[in-house]
């Protein structure tokens, strides 16, 4: 029984990184099928709103602490750049790309979360220890990877592939359209804005939690006023009301699956993982995410594959690892428990600048 309870976080976090695969799989298949990529992320934020409200009223209205004003308009603005414009601009780059690349592009977020908490104070980055080297390595080994997705495709690798029954019909941005250069690098582009945006509300989230701890009524909140937000963006942005109907297609699942399995299930599990194993645990999953992204993309959605999505992804998994070897080093040196003489030296080092500096971003 114990063996099996210590293969749980392993299984579970398989199948967080299968849902998320399958977020960008089922998101690319229904902007393929001729859906509005900022209709679809109302529909999708509203799904989460009316699957998390009542989960949130049940559990938490009672020891929910009162919102203020000024706490109101930091949960209105983060989820305004941090998820309506996130998922607007992963939606555009979504329709430009390809799923294998907005899978490829999240390896890069724990490096830019880092580098944002570098410069808001919230991090330091100590170039004297290794750890510190290594986290500054993978960044710059991130952006590599981002430049090399844009600018480099190389040799196509076209495997067998299956038209399933997620395609009714293909459009102009369907897998067969073949993207132009400055097509692609747009979409590439958009990609690391939104990513650049989720880092950011990922930054900001921790200092607002502090202010509004209940973390299941701030996220059904966050939610309720990104639907809002969208709507707004949305109305103008697609007028013809075709556009707004869903049925019962691949439209109807993508919306049903983001909101409420990605949103809602996901929310719990990841908060399971993070509890049993810890955030690094979970971040090294992360490409799983890639490997089946690109394995469903490529024989279910002919997707056609290059050697510069494969050498742009391996660099990113490659940046991943080497932030979150460097975060884990340096929270072990913290805590003081490393017995090689190497690592004590270092650790001996850590603690005499942490001494030295009281308060700086960057120590040279």
């Amino acid at each position: 029984m114990k063996e099996v309870d210590s293969k749980k976080p392993y299984l579970v976090v398989v199948l967080v990184q299968m849902i998320y695969a399958g977020m960008f799989l089922l998101s690319k298949a229904a902007f393929d099928g001729g859906m509005n990529n900022f209709v679809f992320v109302f529909y999708r934020q509203a799904a989460a709103t009316i699957f998390l409200a009542p989960l949130a009223f049940y559990f938490e209205w009672k020891t929910a602490p009162s919102l203020s004003f000024v706490t109101f308009c930091k949960i209105f603005l983060i989820s305004l750049f941090g998820i309506t414009a996130s998922l607007d601009i992963y939606g555009v780059g979504l329709v430009y790309t390809s799923a294998t690349l907005a899978a490829a592009t999240t390896n890069c977020l724990p490096a830019i979360t880092f580098f944002l908490a570098v410069l808001l104070r919230m991090e330091t980055l100590r170039l004297r220890t290794t750890s510190g080297l290594a986290k500054l390595a993978g960044v710059i080994v991130c952006l590599g990877g981002a430049a090399t997705l844009a600018f480099y495709k190389g040799p196509h690798i076209k495997l067998w592939c299956h038209h399933f029954v997620l395609y009714g019909h293909h459009n102009r941005n369907s897998p067969s359209h073949a993207y132009s250069g400055m097509i692609w690098v747009k979409g590439c582009f958009l990609m690391l804005s939104s990513n650049f945006c989720w880092a950011l509300w990922l930054v900001l989230q921790g200092r607002i939690i502090k202010s509004y701890p209940s973390k299941l009524m701030l996220t059904t909140l966050q939610c309720f006023m990104s639907s809002i937000q969208s709507l707004v963006i949305a109305i103008p942005l697609a007028r013809d009301p075709t556009q707004w109907k869903l049925g019962w297609n691949v439209r109807l699942l993508a919306v049903a699956y983001c909101g409420i399995v990605v949103t809602g299930l996901t929310y719990y599990l990841q908060a399971w993982i993070i509890e049993k194993r810890g955030p690094v645990f979970l971040a090294m999953s992360t490409p799983l995410a890639l490997i089946i992204t690109i394995l469903f993309s490529t024989f279910v959605l002919c997707e056609t594959l290059t050697f510069g999505s494969i050498l742009g992804g391996v660099l990113l998994v490659g940046g991943l690892y080497s932030v979150l070897w460097g975060k884990s080093r340096e929270q072990t040196l913290d805590q003081g428990n490393c017995n090689p003489p190497e690592v004590d030296q270092e650790w001996s080092q850590f603690k005499q600048e942490e001494a030295s500096h009281k308060s700086p971003d960057i120590l040279v």
